[in-house]
């Protein structure tokens, strides 16, 4: 799971972009809403539901296109703001921006078909559904936190000292749009695969 969380995604792209614009508490808090995601999904194959996930698939492409909007929508308005507007990198964030930053990343996990084929199909293989008990519930629960949440936040504490550095070498611009175009490209990637 370290190796998956690890591979540069929609959802890697979500953190950085996040904790370069609003400060790493984003981008941690869009972890925690792509591991919540995670979690959803584990609790779907546990329980057996995976067939119900796959038959209400036209929820799903739904909630991928929201998703990939929402994403757009942040990735433009990060690209086409001012010079004026500073990127913060700071530690302050307010609670309306995180739940936003949790929300996106829950939204992308739930569409994020990777996430939909390794939780459907990939864990029935490693783990005997049928057999599992409560302390291998939380086991699978607790890696799942540890070891995907665990990497994100790394991405998301190195993505704020960048934009830190960036800042202070006269950056932010490209900074900006840089984190713009990941978002951007992120949303445009839920909405095509959608």
């Amino acid at each position: 799971m370290v190796a998956l969380a690890a591979i540069p995604s929609t959802s890697v792209a979500l953190v950085v972009s996040r904790s370069i614009t609003l400060g790493v508490a984003n981008g941690i808090a869009a972890s925690a809403g792509i591991v919540f995601g995670d979690l959803v999904f584990i609790a779907l194959a546990i329980l057996g539901l995976t067939v119900v996930a796959e038959g209400m698939g036209s929820l799903f492409i739904l909630i991928k296109i929201l998703g990939g909007i929402y994403l757009l929508w942040l990735g433009l308005s990060l690209f086409f703001k001012s010079d004026s507007v500073k990127i913060t990198a700071s530690k302050n964030s307010n609670k309306r921006s995180l739940v936003a930053s949790f929300m996106a990343g829950f939204i992308l996990t739930l569409g994020d078909i990777k996430a939909i084929v390794f939780y459907a199909s990939l864990l029935p293989v490693f783990i005997n559904l049928s057999t599992i008990q409560a302390p291998d519930i939380s086991a699978i629960a607790f890696i799942t936190v540890f070891s995907v949440g665990g990497v994100k936040s790394i991405y998301a504490i190195f993505a704020t000292k960048v934009a830190i550095y960036a800042q202070r070498v006269n950056m932010e611009k490209l900074t900006r749009k840089t984190a713009g175009g990941l978002m951007v490209s992120a949303g445009a990637y839920l909405i095509v695969k959608a």
